[in-house]
């Protein structure tokens, strides 16, 4: 009797089990960490071929400096994508927060000459402090009045945008001490430059929330199911309007670093912060749907938005055609969001 076919047989069902194994293994990888990681890659072989600055230490410190003001407003976004909302008004907070920072430093410089650094606290004080007004507005307005956090935050940025241009005129704001820009703009603190260095802090402090405290769980919690978590006895209004307050300090003090590396007070910049700072978030894994992500995964994804930028620009894109870059990165991160809530629901269902 010829066993030859048997054993064939045999082979070939061994083949197709590890075929299936290798293809679940992968499946479960590509739910866990997304599919950033391989667009990184393929970025980075990219731009290194076909510029020879883009690997320099120079290109890369500068590319990391760059990145920080992103990963703040971004990690700020997660707080309230993992909520089931999102945040609009990133980039008039960025604007106002500048706006009004660089007013009153310039003006308590102007009364104070020799006080710069009780100027400089000021004014990033009154910069912060008009970011977290405009996001208990928003969080009021999501949490108590049901508005839809699209409208809310829309409005509040367009509301917010036509502030900083009245209050300006649409002209920059001068007058700031040197020392603001030489320290937050431009400085190093123990051998980092000073964006970066804060971005560090921020990341630190961000992940310390939402992985060890109880506030962290309940915006997760918020996100997976607000009904069910209002039921277990957690108070949504109060963690939705944390979760805009949080997000408002973190672009608002991206906005008071960016103010330092301008050395002037602007009231159009941050325009395109919401659409960077969401498309950093999805691609990294953040769920729209509310309950999913992880900082260190924004982090990575707003380095990779800064990456493609900083690549293009060595490449000599023209910055109309990486708009629609960035545009098509952000729905195919949302395509990718939803293959992987589907491959979860899958093999959560096995």
């Amino acid at each position: 009797m010829n066993s030859e076919p048997v054993k064939a047989s045999s082979q070939g069902a061994d083949l197709g089990a590890s075929k299936g194994q290798f293809a679940n293994r992968m499946t479960r990888l590509f739910v866990k960490v997304g599919v950033l990681p391989i667009l990184v890659v393929i970025a980075v072989a990219i731009f290194a071929s076909a510029s020879e600055n883009f690997l320099t230490a120079r290109n890369l410190l500068n590319l990391l400096r760059q990145s920080s003001y992103l990963v703040m407003v971004s990690i700020g976004q997660m707080f309230v994508l993992l909520t089931a909302g999102f945040d609009l008004s990133v980039g008039t907070i960025i604007a106002l927060s500048s706006v009004v920072g660089a007013t009153t430093m310039a003006a308590t410089y102007a009364a104070f000459p020799e006080s710069v650094y009780l100027a400089i606290l000021v004014g990033m004080a009154a910069g912060v402090a008009v970011g977290l007004v405009v996001g208990f507005i928003n969080g009021i307005g999501v949490a108590h009045f049901q508005v839809s956090p699209f409208v809310m935050t829309l409005g509040i940025s367009s509301i917010g945008f036509g502030i900083a241009l009245y209050m300006t005129g649409g002209s920059p704001v001068y007058g700031m001490p040197m020392e603001f820009g030489n320290t937050f703009g431009f400085g190093n603190i123990f051998g980092l430059p000073t964006p970066i260095l804060v971005a560090l802090l921020m990341t630190i402090f961000a992940m310390a929330i939402v992985n060890r405290t109880r506030l962290g769980r309940y915006f997760y919690a918020v996100g997976g199911n607000i009904n069910a978590a209002r039921l277990s006895g957690i108070n949504t209004h109060k963690t939705l309007i944390l979760a805009y307050l949080l997000c408002a300090s973190f672009a608002a003090m991206a906005g008071m670093l960016i103010t330092a590396r301008l050395d002037t007070g602007e009231a159009n910049i941050g325009a395109a912060m919401p659409l960077e700072s969401i498309a950093a978030c999805v691609i990294a894994g953040v769920s729209l749907r509310g309950g999913i992500g992880r900082v260190e995964h924004v982090v990575l994804g707003a380095v990779f938005i800064s990456l493609v930028q900083n690549g293009m620009n060595l490449t000599r894109v023209e910055s109309y055609l990486q708009t629609v870059v960035i545009g098509a990165l952000l729905i195919f991160a949302v395509i990718v969001d939803q293959i992987r809530i589907r491959l979860r629901a899958k093999l959560g269902a096995h």
